[in-house]
Formats: C-alpha cells, sequence, structure tokens
C-alpha cells in the first residue's frame, strides 16, 4: 500500500460456477520514483494493467488488478516507471502466494484452474 491506492472493489459470482471473486483494482500513487524532479517528470497516465491471482479470503478467490504509472521527462521526452518484482516470474501469483503453493502439493493448480475461467479477456 506504501505504493497503491485502492480504485475499486468488486465481489463478483459465476452463476454457472457458483464461485464467489474478489477484484480489487490498484492504481500506483503519483509519486516519482526517489531520485527523479518533479520539476523535470510530468505523470502520462498508467500502463496497462495486470491481473495477479492472490491468496483465498474466506473460501472466496481473489484477483488483484494493478496499473503500474508511467512518467515521461518533459524535455527529452524519456519515459520511467517503477520497477515492481514482487509478481512471480511466469505467473500471475504473487511471490509470496506463489513460495507457499509450491509447498501445498498440487493446489496452486486446482485453485488456478477453479477461478481462472472467471475472469475472461484477462
Amino acid at each position: 500500500m506504501e505504493y497503491f491506492q485502492i480504485s475499486n472493489f468488486q465481489e463478483l459470482c459465476s452463476v454457472k460456477d457458483k464461485l464467489e471473486y474478489w477484484l480489487i483494482d490498484f492504481e500506483e500513487k503519483n509519486d516519482l520514483p526517489n531520485g527523479y524532479s518533479p520539476i523535470d517528470y510530468e505523470s502520462k497516465g498508467f500502463m496497462d494493467g495486470k491481473l495477479v491471482q492472490d491468496f483465498p479470503i474466506r473460501g472466496k478467490g481473489v484477483y488483484l488488478r494493478v496499473k503500474k504509472r508511467r512518467w515521461r521527462h518533459k524535455k527529452s521526452g524519456e519515459t520511467i516507471q517503477r520497477d515492481f518484482s514482487f509478481i512471480a516470474d511466469g505467473s500471475k501469483f504473487t511471490q509470496e502466494l506463489s513460495d507457499f503453493l509450491k509447498d501445498a502439493s498440487g493446489y496452486a493448480t486446482r485453485y488456478h484452474d477453479q477461478y481462472s475461467q472467471l475472469l475472461p479477456g484477462e
């Protein structure tokens, strides 16, 4: 929450599968990374959002849609963004969840298969 604010929350349900899940949208705050001056850079909106599957809460699937901000240098046009390496490479899980599920014999596949079809197009 140091870098993001919640911009939207939805409690959703698949009538067909009777599965409930939460979709929480996070947008990066308009605070430049350390070492960059707000005099030289301006916010230029957000990059495409990434969908991250997180720990279930009370039996409900949880998805975080994360939108990273980008800034542009006013004179050179150079674009910068923060490096967030908390997403596990090659997965839609946070690093913490990915590490936990590696020890949970097959739970990762079962959980992902159960909820992944609920968010088509993501």
